[in-house]
């Protein structure tokens, strides 16, 4: 079960220019094309204020969420070369990231379907459905740091071994209470 947000919470840093209608606070569940392309106006047009948020950090991967509203959360993530993720998926939502800077090799797989690998550099994002288990590492010389969105909020990831350990179907969303 998912909990109500009833408001929209932006990130203290962002309040002046992270705009309410561009979260879209009326809309209770996003596609993984209107994820993909919130994170990549977020990293591509809000690029200066998020460096001035970003934070790189030796022991362990750093995170600040953004905004959170009913429909959407938005997350500002860092990777130095070689921290990554455990394997997970995000427990049935769907998803969407967009590179502020650096490289990111995502290794990625659908339910029942092969393991993938695939790079991306900064300007590069894509949105991902609901079934998507993936790892994802910092690559590259250079720190990285990437944008990512997720609909419906506030949905438990869950972890794998391995992706091969991704069952062939995914369980079904959590229910959704309304306001």
């Amino acid at each position: 079960m998912t909990q109500s947000v009833l408001d929209i919470e932006i990130h203290p840093h962002l309040s002046d220019v992270l705009s309410h209608d561009l979260l879209t606070p009326s809309r209770l569940l996003w596609t993984s094309g209107q994820l993909a392309a919130l994170t990549g106006y977020v990293a591509r047009e809000l690029a200066g204020p998020l460096r001035e948020i970003l934070h790189f950090d030796t022991d362990q991967r750093w995170w600040a969420r953004l905004a959170l509203t009913d429909g959407v959360e938005l997350w500002l993530l860092s990777w130095l070369p070689g921290q990554q993720t455990k394997p997970h998926d995000h427990g049935g939502a769907s998803g969407s990231f967009s590179v502020l800077q650096g490289e990111l090799t995502e290794q990625y797989r659908y339910p029942g379907r092969p393991i993938r690998t695939r790079t991306h550099g900064a300007g590069v994002g894509i949105g991902f459905g609901a079934g998507r288990a993936h790892q994802m590492t910092g690559t590259g010389t250079e720190p990285a740091a990437s944008v990512h969105a997720y609909s419906p909020p506030l949905v438990p990831t869950r972890e794998y071994r391995s992706l091969a350990d991704v069952p062939s179907e995914m369980p079904s969303l959590p229910v959704i209470l309304s306001r």
